[in-house]
């Protein structure tokens, strides 16, 4: 039978999890998946800047992965949500030079599998990218 463990993010995950009923994580065994986590700080506020954001949104990741034992070492999928404006036919380099400056300071080498799509809407107005990942506890122990 397998282990089920729910993480809750102290600050921001709280608040969600209060308003609207969801766990920011699961972990069954060693596979972790969670939810899509947006840029925004413990009082759900967003930076003007979308580098900022961005950024935020990976420490988010992070923090997420931490509540049920996992770190971005461990992430083997990666997916992205970029707001564009409808007719856009590319996300653009502004959101895909700092996800990739993020990928090499947070993976340490490890090329996790990345889907990105452009969407028209996120869960909050001023929301610029949501990112979700799929991880495995462990496997960023044996390299890359």
């Amino acid at each position: 039978m397998s282990t089920v463990t729910f993480g809750i993010t102290p600050g921001y995950g709280e608040k969600l999890h209060s308003a609207l009923g969801y766990s920011g994580a699961v972990r069954v065994d060693d596979r972790v998946e969670i939810s899509g986590q947006a840029g925004v700080n413990d009082d759900l506020v967003i930076p003007d800047s979308l580098e900022d954001e961005i950024i935020q949104a990976f420490d988010n990741v992070e923090r997420t992965l931490a509540t049920v034992g996992a770190t971005w070492k461990d992430v083997i999928h990666v997916n992205s949500y970029h707001k564009v404006a409808p007719g856009d036919d590319v996300i653009g380099d502004d959101h895909n030079a700092v996800m990739a400056e993020q990928f090499r300071r947070r993976l340490d080498g490890r090329a996790p599998i990345w889907t990105e799509t452009g969407v028209t809407v996120l869960g909050l107005a001023a929301m610029r990218v949501e990112i979700r990942v799929t991880a495995v506890v462990g496997s960023g122990d044996s390299g890359n």
